[in-house]
């Protein structure tokens, strides 16, 4: 069987405060969008692993498709099986990818093995793999509280505006991206900022994580910008970066930003 793992950006992200267990609390709408893995699984004498696509850092073992093949062995008699994943999301980069892969992977084998999991197991399954796993598997948009992964359901359309996805040559890992934030309390309440109209977003909504990244790396904050002077009447970097997304009322072609990152167009 084979499906198709999407990615998801980030529309604001507040840290509120940091927990007792080291993590931090955040708000966050997520949203997906149509960047796509493909992610295979074969019955197989031995369960094994591959990729191929973009580079995958860490070994079979350390892969979230792999683990919640362990979670869910440990729950069910189910053979072995052969992963194979082609990876198109870029890495590291604000967008969920191997979260999504992780929500995917446990659905596909909910069908493949009629494992007659509900909604509400498979997200508990995937909460044990990854903060933003459990968004992936109802994959809609979702207002997003405690760590990522407490999800309230909301009403969020993009579809009559046209979205840009421009990812850089930048690795940021989630350690790097947390080091530098100052918790705080949201001056706008976000769940009431995103049913406000697109055009008056970069007015009330903000990802936290841009301050000191866009220090780091300048030219984060330079395709943010020049997302904007291109006519976007949204713009910000997702999740924790690298990628940043704009929002147009009509296609566009981003010759000049198309020379520094690599742009994903009608996303």
């Amino acid at each position: 069987m084979i499906c198709f793992p999407n990615a998801k950006i980030n529309l604001g992200l507040t840290i509120t405060d940091r927990r007792a267990d080291g993590y931090h609390n955040l708000e966050s709408v997520l949203y997906p969008i149509q960047l796509h893995d493909a992610l295979e699984v074969v019955e197989s004498d031995e369960l094994s692993f591959t990729s191929s696509g973009l580079a995958i850092p860490g070994n079979a073992d350390s892969n979230l498709c792999v683990k919640a093949y362990h979670l869910l062995a440990a729950d069910f008699s189910i053979p072995p099986v052969h992963i194979h994943l082609y990876k198109h999301v870029p890495i590291g980069a604000g967008l969920g990818g191997g979260s999504a892969d992780a929500a995917f992977f446990l659905k596909l084998m909910n069908d493949k093995f009629k494992l007659s999991l509900s909604v509400e197991q498979l997200e508990a399954y995937a909460s044990r793999l990854g903060a933003d796993c459990p968004f992936f598997i109802k994959n809609k948009p979702a207002f997003a509280t405690g760590i990522g992964n407490q999800l309230q359901g909301i009403t969020l359309d993009l579809s009559s505006y046209y979205l840009v996805l421009v990812t850089p040559d930048v690795h940021i890992s989630t350690a790097e991206a947390y080091r530098g934030v100052n918790p705080a309390t949201p001056v706008y309440s976000l769940l009431e900022s995103i049913q406000k109209p697109v055009s008056v977003w970069k007015n009330f909504i903000a990802n936290d994580f841009e301050k000191h990244l866009f220090e780091a790396y300048p030219q984060i904050r330079a395709l943010k910008s020049s997302l904007y002077e291109a006519g976007a009447v949204y713009a910000a970097m997702t999740g924790s970066g690298s990628s940043v997304v704009g929002i147009f009322e009509k296609p566009v072609v981003l010759t000049t930003l198309e020379k520094k990152a690599q742009v994903y167009y009608g996303v």
